[in-house]
């Protein structure tokens, strides 16, 4: 059973980290994208805090939802109707008492249908698609994520904006798979995944 006071925590935690990486993921989001990937992430942390602070929550599904709902409705661009379904669909499978792989594999089946994508075409998609089968052999680590990150850097993206780049898109970390890998990295450090 995932803990829900550590899943409040790995959201808090992952809002912290967009907000002190706002320009890194701007910065990777201009090289092939429209530059407002941090941006867009920071407003939808900052609407997220203000929900969730003061809060106390019995049911992750209430959670989960309460996260997905502000993210669809607060965030422009392409980030926040992808998380905010993520999320949504992890609220709907939490009904089941679902472990964390099957969270997280809920999120990502919102994220792919939400998006249209799938692994392999430079999305955040290649981030969360491996990550579940580290969680699922106990191998998920800092070391881990990065090297999942790394791997979106020689892709050629034919998904979002950044397929109009074509072959300038290699060689450039995709700025929705570097906010999955901050998102990863909070849940290991909330201690959600010791559960």
């Amino acid at each position: 059973m995932v803990d829900v006071k550590k899943v409040q925590s790995w959201l808090t935690l992952f809002g912290e980290k967009v907000t002190e990486n706002k320009e890194h993921l701007n910065q990777l989001d201009t090289a092939i994208g429209d530059g407002d990937h941090g941006s867009n992430l920071t407003r939808g942390a900052a609407a997220v805090k203000e929900k969730l602070d003061g809060q106390s929550y019995d049911e992750l599904t209430d959670l989960f939802k309460d996260v997905g709902m502000v993210l669809v409705s607060k965030v422009g661009g392409a980030s926040g109707p992808l998380y905010g379904s993520a999320f949504i669909s992890m609220a709907k499978e939490a009904k089941n008492d679902a472990d964390l792989s099957q969270l997280i594999t809920a999120g990502l089946d919102g994220i792919v249908k939400r998006g249209n994508a799938k692994t392999g075409e430079k999305t955040m998609v290649d981030m969360w698609s491996p990550v579940i089968d580290s969680i699922k052999d106990g191998s998920l680590s800092d070391e881990s994520i990065d090297e999942i990150l790394q791997k979106t850097k020689d892709m050629k993206a034919s998904k979002g904006r950044a397929s109009y780049l074509g072959d300038r898109s290699i060689g450039h970390i995709d700025p929705g798979a570097q906010s999955s890998a901050y998102l990863f990295q909070a849940l290991i450090e909330a201690g959600v995944i010791n559960e």
